[in-house]
Parts: C-alpha cells; sequence; structure tokens
C-alpha cells in the first residue's frame, strides 16, 4: 500500500525527504511485525493488523484468551472478542499484556514500540497572537480542552468501523507531519500530533472510517472542528474547516463528505489537520490509515 503513496497525494520538494524517511520506517516495523505477529499467536492473541512503534495502533483478536490485561490492567474486550493498543509520539516504555489461554495456561507478551526521528519545522513572523492566546481566551480554551477530551472517552462497542483501517480524507499537499516539533517565532510549542493537508477552501473532506459524531464545535485553535468515534476509544479529528455537512450525533459512513477544507481557527491558510486518538494516546494518521489508488 506504501508504494503507492505517491499516487495519493501531490509530493513538494520541503516533505519529499521526510517522505522517504517515512517508508523506511515502514519497512523496518514491517520486518519487526512478522517476529511480533508470530509470539503473539504463540500467546493465544493474534494481530489483526497493526505494529508496536511510536504513533501506531495495534489491533488484536483475542477469542482464544480470557482475564486479559494491559500493564496489570483488565481490558474490556470490544463485541469482536478483541482489543486495540496505541502509542504515543514519545511511548517508550515496554507494555505488558497477559492473560490466560483456553486450556488455562497463563501467557506474557510485551510490547517494546520502535522509536523514530521526528521533523523540527520552524515558522516565523507569525503575529503575536497566533504564538501566544491572549489572556482573555485562556478560560475558553480551558473549557473547550475539557470538551474535546470528554469527546475522545467515548468507547464505542465495535471495532468494525475501522478493522479494515482508515482512509485519507482527501488528497492534497502534506504541508505538515505526525510528531513535527514546531518552533513559532523562535518559541518552541507542543509537537504537532496530526497530518496537516493543504489543499484549496471549498475542498471536500471525507469521514476517514465509519462512526459516530461526537463533537461538532467552532473551537478557538483548530477552527471548526469534528470528531468522530470508531469504537475501541479510537476517534479521529477533523479542524480547521470551512463549512460542516454532518450534526453531532449522527452515525457517518466511511467516505461520506462531512465538510469542507478552511482555515479557521488559529490557521495561517485553507488546509486540513487530521488526527486519530486512542484516549489520549495521540497516534500518526499516515501509519495507520489505507491509501486511495
Amino acid at each position: 500500500n506504501y508504494g503507492n503513496f505517491a499516487a495519493m497525494v501531490t509530493i513538494t520538494p520541503d516533505c519529499f525527504k521526510q517522505t522517504l524517511y517515512n517508508l523506511v520506517i515502514l519497512i523496518s516495523v514491517f520486518s519487526i511485525g512478522l517476529l511480533f505477529s508470530f509470539k503473539s499467536a504463540n500467546a493465544c492473541i493474534s494481530v489483526i493488523r497493526g505494529e508496536p512503534v511510536q504513533g501506531g495502533l495495534i489491533l488484536f483478536d483475542s477469542k482464544k484468551a480470557t482475564k486479559i490485561k494491559l500493564d496489570s490492567k483488565l481490558i474490556s474486550l470490544n463485541q469482536e472478542n478483541g482489543f486495540v493498543v496505541g502509542f504515543h509520539r514519545d511511548d517508550q516504555a515496554v507494555r505488558i499484556i497477559t492473560g490466560i489461554c483456553q486450556d488455562g495456561s497463563p501467557f506474557s507478551l510485551e510490547l517494546k514500540p520502535t522509536r523514530r526521528n521526528y521533523k523540527i519545522q520552524k515558522i516565523d513572523q507569525l503575529p503575536n497572537k497566533m504564538v501566544t492566546p491572549p489572556e482573555n481566551t485562556l478560560n475558553r480554551i480551558s473549557i473547550e480542552s475539557k470538551m474535546v477530551k470528554e469527546a475522545r472517552s467515548i468507547k464505542g462497542n465495535s471495532t468494525e468501523y475501522f478493522r479494515n483501517g482508515f482512509d485519507w480524507p482527501l488528497t492534497g499537499i502534506i504541508t505538515g507531519v505526525y510528531g513535527s516539533q514546531r518552533i513559532l517565532n523562535g518559541k518552541s510549542r507542543q509537537p504537532h500530533f496530526g497530518i496537516d493537508i493543504a489543499a484549496p477552501a471549498g475542498t471536500p473532506v471525507t469521514a476517514s472510517a465509519s462512526g459516530h459524531v461526537v463533537m461538532v464545535e467552532n473551537l478557538y485553535f483548530s477552527g471548526w472542528t469534528i470528531i468522530i468515534s470508531h469504537g475501541d476509544y479510537i476517534s479521529s479529528t477533523y479542524s480547521h474547516l470551512q463549512t460542516i455537512s454532518v450534526q453531532k450525533g449522527e452515525n457517518i459512513n466511511r467516505g461520506e463528505k462531512i465538510g469542507t477544507v478552511g482555515s479557521t481557527g488559529r490557521s495561517t491558510g485553507a488546509h486540513l489537520d487530521w488526527r486519530i486518538n486512542w484516549l489520549d494516546k495521540r497516534l500518526d494518521p499516515e501509519l495507520i490509515a489505507n491509501i486511495k489508488e
């Protein structure tokens, strides 16, 4: 699939090196994953998709096991008798999965996320309000942060929405990559946790996977924003939208139009900021998405 990456988006010279680096990472991760999947099968659980890598997501089938725990905490299985494990940008700690096989024997599996290097991105000559929010907006920002966290905390029951991965929500130029450290007017900011895709204002944006719309809000930082819950605490976020085509509470099908590209919120140009979360773990959409051919 990653061999078709160039057919999906327009690659600019600035992000060509980053794209090559991502391909190397994915090839390395695939090699590691062969051994990882084999170990998982022997441990009475099997990997449907995904690898242990920073920003990655693993979908497990656990029909042959019971009493499964992640780091000693009991896992609530989904309706397909499976579960997921996601890794944040900087996760380095080993995650330990334990449980009981059908024959009554215990098993243990260690997940050591592969480390990645990230791009440093400098943006200068921004207006001060784009770097440091005005004092009178801090209360609004705090309230909106809690709203987003609540929307991403919805579990859902099924993994059917994303068992086959995620589609890209539009075709465009990648102007920001996951994990990149942004330095705004010389001041270091938190890493970027999504993929920025530039496209003309009004370009249709589609749902990456089927799910339930849990947020539609005009937020200070991200402008018009839609969050879709896909089950098992997996959610996708679409920000800086110009127009909205869905309402909170709707069920959305994969590929259905949800809005259009815009530049609302703290944005310097028309683009989509696309993110995928597992609870508070920020995942890399480029690692876990399907590639449109």
